[in-house]
């Protein structure tokens, strides 16, 4: 079954997360594609393949006989959708021999290539779209879609190669994907996740991340009687956004820039929260960032009294360059395998996260691969069934080179 197959078969299952539980999975639905995802593993020949009470799916290739003492490499894709647009009741649009141009999806939506100039060079493809009314759910769908063609591939016999590990998790979209991964069952010397953008894309760069949350008291006075007794919360709010550099925000800044960004305000005169994320590839940026927050505080309790301002930084993730530095056969092979099936490589930081970040710092280097999707997490999302293709060619050279070492 070629990887488009498998995806069209996966889209239609709803598995979108919920950033507001507190299950793991967040949503029973992701349950439904990974109790599928067993069932076929089994039918393709993997014996141990199996989903725990959380939705991880896991499951092994043993070593072709004689390869034995060949690294052990890891596969991982995620099985949740994104909330941020509906994943229920998906109907994925086949055009083939695609011609290059704008595609109306429906819904009022067009697909065009004044916004994705990248369209005409997919022209005689086959692209996958949404009908315009939810995302399509390549991301990550696709990327099972890729290892499970591998898989079946590699089960052919005809490839020799080392042990590959397999798994699938849940709730990676809200941030929590690789939390649960049994690493010591997975039993990976080095893995890849297979979750980012155009067939030839490499990343082992991300955001160093922290969540930080100003609590302000104020004190409220009546309006005609204030004058040097009232506190306003709010105001207080907006002098914390007035202290940061307006330049340094998302809409502001790009490659390995990092920022500020407020993602909440909310208050009274009484009662002020303001929340940022924060965000820098470099390490040394980042903690100045934090400092620079914590500076804010104490200066405006100088100003308006102790306690008027409470930051809580919560650390998110970090750069998995750190870890990733000391493997870097795994990027260089990777590399060259994309470069042999695609022509050239897409070597990019990413300007966010991955379950690979937290990964690596577990223990588990793990750099991510494209997956031939663009535009995730809506419905101008779109892939083609050749970039799929591409990926599963890059993904078994990586095995195959390991394997001939």
């Amino acid at each position: 079954m070629k990887a488009y197959e498998r995806l069209l078969k996966y889209v239609v299952i709803h598995t979108t997360s919920d950033e507001n539980s507190e299950t793991v999975p967040s949503t029973k639905c992701q349950f439904d594609l990974a109790e599928m995802l067993v069932k076929e593993m089994k039918e393709l020949g993997i014996e141990d393949a199996e989903s725990d009470e959380h939705a991880y799916v896991l499951g092994h290739i043993p070593a072709t006989k004689g390869y034995e003492n060949a690294p052990k490499i890891g596969f991982i894709a995620h099985l949740d959708t994104a909330p941020d647009a509906s994943g229920e009741n998906v109907h994925p649009v086949v055009h083939e021999n695609y011609d290059g141009s704008d595609v109306p999806l429906g819904n009022g939506l067009i697909l065009g290539t004044d916004k994705f100039p990248h369209l005409p060079s997919l022209k005689g493809r086959t692209l996958i779209t949404t009908d315009g009314t939810t995302l399509l759910g390549a991301d990550d769908k696709s990327g099972i879609a890729v290892i499970m063609t591998m898989a079946e591939e590699m089960l052919k016999g005809q490839i020799p190669h080392g042990r590959i590990c397999i798994a699938f998790t849940p709730d990676e979209e809200i941030g929590h994907g690789a939390e649960l991964l049994d690493l010591e069952d997975f039993d990976a010397d080095f893995a890849y996740t297979i979750d980012g953008g155009p067939e030839n894309e490499i990343e082992y760069e991300n955001f160093n991340a922290a969540k930080a949350v100003f609590k302000i008291k104020g004190i409220s006075v009546h309006p005609g009687s204030a004058k040097n007794r009232m506190i306003n919360a709010a105001l207080v709010a907006c002098e914390i956004s007035s202290m940061l550099p307006a330049a340094e925000t998302p809409a502001k800044t790009e490659d390995r820039e990092g920022f500020y960004h407020l993602t909440d305000i909310s208050g009274d005169v009484e009662n002020a929260e303001i929340c940022y994320i924060v965000r820098d590839h470099d390490a040394a940026y980042f903690d100045a960032r934090i400092k620079t927050l914590q500076l804010i505080e104490k200066n405006l309790n100088e100003k308006y009294g102790e306690g008027t301002v409470t930051l809580t930084i919560t650390d998110q993730y970090r750069n998995m360059i750190e870890k990733i530095r000391p493997h870097m056969h795994i990027v260089d092979t990777a590399k060259k395998c994309i470069e042999e099936v695609c022509g050239s490589v897409s070597d990019v930081p990413i300007r966010g996260g991955t379950d690979g970040a937290q990964l690596s710092y577990r223990g588990l280097p793990c750099p991510n691969l494209g997956t031939a999707g663009y535009a995730f997490h809506g419905p101008l999302e779109h892939i083609t069934a050749e970039g799929m293709d591409a990926v599963v060619d890059v993904i078994c050279n990586i095995i195959k080179t390991y394997a001939s070492r």
